[in-house]
């Protein structure tokens, strides 16, 4: 199964107040280099692997692959795939949509994706898509989406 995860507000948290993970380097390089990651992201990506799940990033950000697997290497984690939007829009631009989703993964065979947005949610029932929202004050966002992926894996 292939599951995949927004960045903003869903694996990256802002704030005084949000749980982030540890880094493996010096705080010094992790300040220049990385930002916040989501408390239990490891944990949950290395289950989901355990789990036979290919793991990908789905963000609509022009972020750069080449940063975002630094960004994750640097906490421990290894990604299968990475969608930003250059790669989103011209995948997606050739598909006959009266509106162009923000987010489309049938186009990159993703089975279910990981986002705090509802409007996100409200496009894969337009759509035809898995979504999982999980909330970036949500304590048990990991519990939520290895739920979601055992669902869906009663459904293939």
């Amino acid at each position: 199964m292939r599951v995949s995860f927004d960045l903003d507000d869903t694996l990256i948290l802002h704030g005084r107040d949000t749980e982030t993970e540890p880094g493996r380097f010096p705080l010094f390089i992790h300040r220049r280099l990385c930002e916040p990651l989501r408390s239990g992201t490891i944990a949950l990506t290395l289950e989901l692997q355990r789990r036979g799940c290919s793991i990908w990033i789905y963000t609509t950000s022009g972020r750069k692959p080449s940063s975002i697997r630094l960004w994750l290497w640097m906490h421990g984690i290894r990604i299968d795939g990475i969608v930003n939007d250059k790669r989103h829009r011209e995948t997606v631009a050739s598909r006959k949509f009266a509106r162009m989703p923000s987010k489309y993964p049938p186009a990159f065979e993703i089975d279910l994706h990981v986002d705090d947005s509802e409007g996100v949610l409200m496009e894969g029932r337009e759509h035809g898509f898995r979504v999982v929202v999980v909330q970036p004050d949500d304590k048990n966002w990991s519990q939520k989406v290895l739920e979601a992926v055992d669902n869906s894996a009663a459904i293939f």
